[in-house]
């Protein structure tokens, strides 16, 4: 379960910028997680759940944006989302694997005191 191992970043990067601000709890920590990352939401969730115990996250509460997987099709100059790992146009029907979003996996906030 590669969750526990992004959980255990994510806490750690999340207690350094709180720490720095100057705070003592983090309330709740935003992340942006694209969908072709092959991150499971459940597993995530119960990831954070666990290793948060003991932190300055103790009672955080995790807040996950997905973002869909937007590959751009040459055929039509345009993006189209799917949640495949090689997408087909669903306009031309070309296929695509030229994923332009559904990779990230960002820290957008954290809400500290």
């Amino acid at each position: 379960m590669h969750e526990a191992g992004i959980v255990q970043s994510l806490l750690a990067l999340a207690e350094e910028k709180a720490r720095a601000a100057g705070a003592e709890r983090i309330g709740s920590i935003r992340l942006r997680v694209g969908r072709m990352t092959g991150v499971v939401p459940e597993a995530l969730e119960q990831a954070f759940a666990i290793l948060r115990t003991g932190t300055i996250a103790s009672e955080a509460a995790l807040d996950v944006e997905y973002v869909p997987g937007a590959f751009w099709c040459p055929g039509c100059a345009g993006e189209f989302e799917t949640a495949d790992l090689i997408g087909s146009c669903p306009t031309c029907g070309e296929p695509s694997a030229d994923l332009r979003r559904g990779r990230e996996m960002d820290l957008v906030s954290l809400e500290v005191e």
